[in-house]
C-alpha cells in the first residue's frame, strides 16, 4: 500500500469512538456530562489509541428523545456547554491527533423547532413545505412504525389545519421534506457551519428514511434522493476535502451499494455493517461460525473511497431485524432470555459483557473478530472496559448509562449527589466497584489493556482497512478462518473460535512461496512455518489469532 496516495482517505484506517457527552464525564459537578468534561478526557482516548471521536447529538433539544429531537441545528444544549466549549474541544482533539465527527439528523426535527411551530399555523405558512403533509386520511401504517410500543401510525393529524404530517419516528419528530430545495439549502447551511468549526464529517442518522416513498408532496419523479445524497457528498467535500459521511443504513446488502453511490462511490463514504453485526450474534448464540461466514461472502465489494464500519455495539437497541424470526429467537434465548432485556421484539437492550455473563474469553474473541474484518472499527463508550447495561433505565437508554471512571461514588462520572446524576450508574456484578477505567488502566491483564493492544496492533497493520477477505474452507463449524489480502501482497490470516472446545485448525495458503512463515501478531510474535503453504495450529476455546504472512525477503515485523 502506497500511503502517499491514501492520506485523504483517513477513515479507511481510523479507530472511531462514539460518546454521549451527557453521560461521559461531568466537569462542573451538576450531575450531567458536559463538553468541558469531554475535553478533559481526550487524553484518555488518545492513550487508548482512538483517532476519531464521534459525538452523539449535543444540540438544543426538547429532551424527548435523548437529543435526537433537535430544536436548533446551529447551537449547543446549554446544559452541556457553549459553542466556544465545542470549538475548544475540536481544537484540543486535533492537537492530539483525534478528529471529531458529529451526529447530523437530516430526517426530522423536534415539533418544538421554530420551523414546525410556524408550519403548523396554517396551510399557507412559508415553512409549511419544510415538512410532509397530506389532506387525505392515510392508510393503516401500524406495521411500519419504528417504535411500536409508542406509535401506531407514521402519520399524525394536526387539528389546527386538519391535515396529517409524516413522522417515521415519534409523533413529536416530524419528518423534513428533503425534496424541498429550501430544506436542502438549510441542510447545506448546517453542514457548512459545523465544518467551519472544525469537524471532520458527520454520522448521518436514519439515512434510509430519507428515501422512503410515503407521499411526499410534488412530482415524485422530480426528486432523486440518491442523486441528492451525492450532492451532499460533493458539498461536504468542497468545503473540507477529506470530510467523511458515515451513514446509519440498516438495509440488506443488495440495497447498500446505492447508498455508497453505486460503482462510482459518490454517496456515503462509510456505512455501518448491520448485517455482519447481527450475524456475529447469531454465530455467538449457536457456537457456529457459519452464519457470519455466509454474511461475509455476501458482503459487496466497494470502491476505493468507500468503507464498511464494523461494530459490536452501538447506542441504540441491538437490532436483530434482519434475522429470521427463528434466528432472532435463538439469539434471545442465548443472550437475552428475559423479556425485559428485549425491545420491540426485534432487538436487545444489552451490552455484550452481560450477554455472555462476563466471560472475557468470548468478549475478547468477538472484539478481535470485529477489528480483523475489512473495514474500520467503531467502539461505543465503555466497551473498552467491559461495561454492561443498566436495565433500570427504560428502553434504548439502558446502554447509555454513565461512564464508569473509578470505583468511587457515581463511578467517578460526577461529584453531584446521586439523585442529581442524569441517569443511574450500573450496579451489581458490572457496577463501577468491579468495572472501571482507573483500575483496569493499572492492570496490564485487564480488558482495557486488551482493547488498547488490539487497537495498536490494528493501527500497525493499516492494510486491514484496505483489504478484501476470503473465507477459508474449515471443517470445524465453530471456527471462522479468513484471509485478508491487500494489493501490495500483504496477507493476514485471522482465526476465531465460536466454540466452547479447543481444536486444531488447518490453514492452506496456496500462493505462499517456500520458506514463508506465519507470525502471530497477538501472541508475542510467535512464528509458525508453512510447509507447501500448509500449517496446523491449535486454537483454544473461544480462541483467536492474527497471523501475518511473512515471505522470504520481507522486512521483519
Amino acid at each position: 500500500m502506497r500511503r502517499i496516495e491514501t492520506g485523504d482517505l483517513w477513515w479507511k484506517n481510523a479507530v472511531f469512538y462514539c460518546a454521549d457527552i451527557e453521560t461521559f464525564y461531568d466537569w462542573n459537578g451538576d450531575g450531567t456530562g458536559d463538553i468541558r468534561g469531554m475535553t478533559e478526557r481526550l487524553d484518555y482516548l488518545s492513550d487508548l489509541g482512538v483517532t476519531c471521536l464521534w459525538l452523539m447529538p449535543f444540540y438544543p433539544t426538547a429532551r424527548r428523545d435523548d437529543g435526537y429531537d433537535i430544536t436548533d441545528f446551529f447551537g449547543v444544549d446549554p446544559r452541556l456547554g457553549t459553542l466556544g466549549d465545542f470549538v475548544e474541544l475540536v481544537r484540543t482533539a486535533k492537537s492530539m491527533g483525534i478528529r471529531v465527527i458529529i451526529d447530523f439528523v437530516m430526517n426530522h426535527t423536534s415539533d418544538a423547532h421554530p420551523w414546525f411551530k410556524s408550519a403548523r399555523r396554517s396551510k399557507d405558512d412559508p415553512y409549511r413545505d419544510y415538512y410532509v403533509w397530506t389532506d387525505t386520511e392515510p392508510p393503516d401504517t401500524s406495521k411500519d412504525v419504528v417504535f411500536p410500543d409508542q406509535e401506531d401510525s407514521l402519520w399524525e393529524l394536526d387539528p389546527k389545519t386538519n391535515e396529517w404530517y409524516l413522522h417515521h419516528f415519534y409523533k413529536h419528530q416530524p419528518d423534513l421534506n428533503i425534496a424541498n430545495p429550501e430544506v436542502q439549502e438549510e441542510i447545506s447551511r448546517t453542514l457548512g457551519f459545523w465544518l467551519a468549526l472544525g469537524v471532520s464529517g458527520f454520522r448521518v442518522d436514519a439515512v434510509p428514511f430519507l428515501f422512503a416513498k410515503d407521499g411526499a408532496p410534488g412530482d415524485p419523479g422530480a426528486f432523486d434522493p440518491f442523486e441528492y445524497l451525492g450532492d451532499v457528498r460533493n458539498f461536504v467535500t468542497r468545503r473540507v476535502g477529506d470530510a467523511v459521511l458515515l451513514g446509519e443504513v440498516n438495509v440488506p446488502y443488495k440495497d447498500q451499494k446505492q447508498f455508497f453511490g453505486g460503482a462510482d462511490g459518490d454517496g456515503l463514504n462509510m456505512q455501518f455493517d448491520f448485517i455482519g453485526m447481527q450475524s456475529i450474534y447469531l454465530s455467538l448464540a449457536r457456537g457456529d461460525a457459519r452464519p457470519l461466514a455466509k454474511a461475509l461472502r455476501q458482503r459487496p465489494g466497494l470502491d476505493v473511497t468507500s468503507q464498511w464500519a464494523n461494530f459490536v455495539r452501538n447506542h441504540d437497541e441491538l437490532t436483530l431485524d434482519k434475522l429470521s424470526d427463528v434466528e432472532r429467537q435463538e439469539v434471545f434465548d442465548a443472550l437475552g432470555p428475559d423479556p425485559d432485556m428485549q425491545l420491540y421484539d426485534r432487538g436487545l437492550r444489552r451490552r455484550l459483557p452481560a450477554m455472555v455473563g462476563g466471560d472475557e474469553r468470548r468478549m475478547r474473541m468477538v472484539y478481535s473478530l470485529a477489528f480483523s474484518l475489512p473495514g474500520t472499527p467503531v467502539l461505543f463508550y465503555g466497551e473498552e472496559i467491559g461495561m454492561a447495561e443498566n436495565l433500570e433505565i427504560p428502553g434504548r437508554l439502558a446502554v447509555r448509562s454513565p461512564m464508569q471512571w473509578t470505583g468511587g461514588a457515581n463511578g467517578g462520572f460526577s461529584t453531584a449527589a446521586k439523585r442529581r446524576v442524569v441517569r443511574p450508574v450500573t450496579d451489581g456484578l458490572f457496577g463501577p466497584e468491579r468495572v472501571n477505567a482507573a483500575d483496569q488502566r493499572h492492570d496490564h491483564g485487564s480488558f482495557w489493556w486488551f482493547i488498547r493492544d488490539l487497537i495498536y496492533t490494528y493501527r500497525q497493520q493499516p492494510e486491514i482497512g484496505w483489504s478484501t477477505a476470503t473465507i477459508l474452507k474449515q471443517p470445524n463449524r465453530a471456527v471462522l478462518a479468513h484471509v485478508l489480502r491487500e494489493e501490495s501482497g500483504w496477507q493476514l490470516v485471522a482465526l476465531h473460535n465460536f466454540g466452547a472446545d479447543g481444536c486444531l485448525v488447518s490453514i492452506e495458503l496456496e500462493d505462499a512461496p517456500p520458506g514463508s512463515i506465519l507470525v502471530d501478531l497477538l501472541d508475542g510474535l510467535a512464528e509458525y512455518p508453512l510447509d507447501k503453504g500448509l500449517a496446523e495450529l491449535e486454537l483454544d476455546a473461544y480462541g483467536y489469532r492474527w497471523l501475518r504472512l511473512i515471505r522470504p525477503g520481507d522486512e521483519p515485523i
